[in-house]
């Protein structure tokens, strides 16, 4: 059975909007985008880097497929992360999503996506990574389908924008499997569900 993991970079207050860059999410009136940049170095990079040398197929809310196709799938340079995600199965949940043929590798998932990633989770195939898709995270983590968190919790508050909890969650137990701290005090913390 495949694992569903989720990679996200989230603030002391539980933000994880606009992470990459001040347009990438300005809903609500979010105003704080690009937080994240600031944070970065060559440990987080090593540390994403050990995520990206094992096979998997990514897993995608509508939103954050159609923006990591700007971000991402139409690079032409030789960053090992673009060709990563070009190379992935990439599997995109929408109910509203007529195609996914705007992304190469790209498999669209119609419907209720607990229903579908619980069926995609039975099939033989490599685990799914989520990165972002705050929303999808959140509705998988309902339905007891995300088995691991990769966190990339950094140093700041926000006070405002989408947290990755907001409303309901279930009781759900999780086990610290690995953590390392970067250079600029972000914490890379692996969870894996007890």
């Amino acid at each position: 059975m495949r694992q569903v993991n989720a990679t996200l970079s989230i603030t002391l207050d539980g933000v994880v909007q606009g992470v990459g860059r001040p347009d990438e999410d300005t809903r609500g009136g979010f105003t704080h985008g690009g937080w994240g940049g600031p944070y970065n170095d060559q440990v987080m990079g090593m540390e994403m880097g050990k995520s990206m040398s094992k096979p998997t197929d990514m897993l995608f809310g509508h939103r954050t497929w159609t923006d990591f196709i700007t971000a991402w799938g139409n690079r032409k340079d030789d960053n090992p992360f673009t060709t990563h995600m070009n190379a992935a199965t990439k599997y995109v949940c929408s109910r509203t999503l007529q195609n996914a043929d705007t992304w190469q590798n790209s498999i669209l998932l119609k419907g209720d996506a607990a229903e579908t990633v619980a069926e995609l989770k039975q099939e033989d195939g490599n685990d799914l990574t989520i990165i972002g898709s705050a929303t999808l995270v959140h509705e998988l983590h309902n339905a007891g389908l995300v088995d691991t968190y990769h966190l990339l919790i950094h140093p700041l508050t926000l006070g405002s924008g989408t947290k990755l909890f907001e409303g309901p969650a279930p009781l759900t137990e999780f086990e610290l499997t690995d953590s390392v701290t970067t250079t600029k005090g972000v914490i890379i913390a692996r969870y894996s569900r007890m």
